[in-house]
């Protein structure tokens, strides 16, 4: 199952390379990446199938997981309006998401208040 890591980074170059190179070596993959500035530090979700792998490697170097969670992934269309369908079924099922981003092969990944009701809605 795919698991969504919040972490917190230093804004300063080297600290992606630093994410990817140990969970390289921790043979976990990277299933899907987001990560914008905050502060002064840099807040990153890493999307992974093995959480308590990529957890022991990130905090091996320093890097401490803030929360992991469930998320809903989902393969889409890569087409105009796919989002906006996806989200508005989730909507009107009352759901609401606080994390959403793109994972390699064209998924979704969402973060909702609901999972079993998302995965109803969609």
């Amino acid at each position: 199952m795919l698991k969504d890591l919040t972490i917190l980074l230093e804004d300063r170059p080297g600290t992606i390379a630093d994410v990817g190179e140990a969970l390289g070596k921790a043979g976990v993959n990277i299933e899907g990446l987001c990560g914008f500035p905050c502060e002064g530090k840099g807040i990153g979700h890493i999307l992974v199938e093995d959480a308590s792998a990529a957890r022991r490697a990130l905090e091996e170097i320093g890097i401490g997981v803030r929360r992991e969670r469930q998320v809903l992934v989902l393969e889409i269309e890569d087409r105009p309006a796919a989002l906006g369908e996806v989200s508005r079924r989730m909507a009107n099922a009352g759901v609401n998401a606080d994390l959403v981003y793109l994972a390699t092969g064209t998924r979704l990944v969402l973060g909702v208040d609901d999972i079993d009701k998302a995965r109803d809605a969609v």
